[in-house]
């Protein structure tokens, strides 16, 4: 029971790590690179390869959520037990300190480097295009609340098997594309969490907003989903995961 533990919760740090250092990474490192810089777009693929990827790679293992909001979010809807979140949330933000601590190393690696915002997220004046508390709030709630509907009905059994991972990808993507001129898109505490601890001082003062939004959108998405859109005995159309009523981790 402990080894299965310790391998889902390995499973969320490993993936966690890998959104944030290739996530944050392209945005820090490669999206302003003068005259090839990848610019919003590339970013916002970035996330969205990440988190597909690393669905792929251990969704079978831990679920694939890497994000304290999406497991809040499937705990809330019944296809997550919320006895293992803490461990969950405590691997994911480990995981996204790790990733940042990585690429903060390589980001200072170089004579005269200047880490900048260094991917964290913000509002007010520290907004990519200026947008003040409410705005920011509004996004991160409904955004996540939207990210959640898709997950619960991606992993659907009434869906093609397969295709899950997929789908919340190119959601993600959507998400970053939409939102990162508000917020520098969060959508994740834990991606959040990170960044801050080796960004400006302000991404501290402003972390909570990035906690609160993110998991309040969740559990309001999977209410929607659970009251409106749920089917009796809907669960996960991969064979490799739970049934809700099993309440073990759902791929994402």
């Amino acid at each position: 029971m402990m080894e299965s533990q310790v391998k889902k919760w390995g499973a969320e740090f490993i993936g966690t790590f890998w959104l944030v250092l290739g996530g944050c990474g392209s945005a820090v490192l490669a999206a302003g690179f003068p005259g090839l810089g990848i610019g919003f777009v590339g970013v916002s693929l970035a996330f969205g390869l990440t988190v597909l990827t690393g669905a792929y790679a251990f969704g079978g293992i831990s679920g694939g959520h890497f994000n304290p909001a999406v497991s809040v979010g499937l705990a809330v809807a019944g296809r997550f037990d919320p006895k293992e979140l803490p461990g969950y949330v405590i691997a994911q933000v480990a995981g996204a300190i790790a990733g940042a601590a990585v690429l903060y190393a390589i980001a200072t690696g170089k004579p005269g480097a200047e880490v900048g915002g260094f991917a964290t997220n913000g509002y007010g004046e520290h907004s990519p295009g200026g947008y003040g508390l409410v705005a920011a709030l509004l996004t991160e709630v409904v955004l996540t609340a939207v990210f959640l509907l898709i997950i619960l009905g991606a992993t659907s059994r009434r869906n093609p098997a397969g295709f899950g991972g997929l789908a919340i990808g190119l959601c993600l993507t959507l998400i970053h594309l939409v939102s990162i001129p508000v917020t520098n898109t969060s959508v994740n505490p834990a991606r959040s969490t990170g960044p801050a601890l080796f960004g400006p001082a302000h991404a501290l003062s402003e972390l909570w907003l990035f906690w609160v939004a993110p998991i309040a959108g969740a559990a309001l998405g999977a209410a929607i989903y659970r009251a409106l859109l749920a089917w009796p005995g809907d669960a996960p159309s991969h064979p490799s995961l739970a049934r809700a009523d099993e309440r073990r981790p759902v791929e994402v």
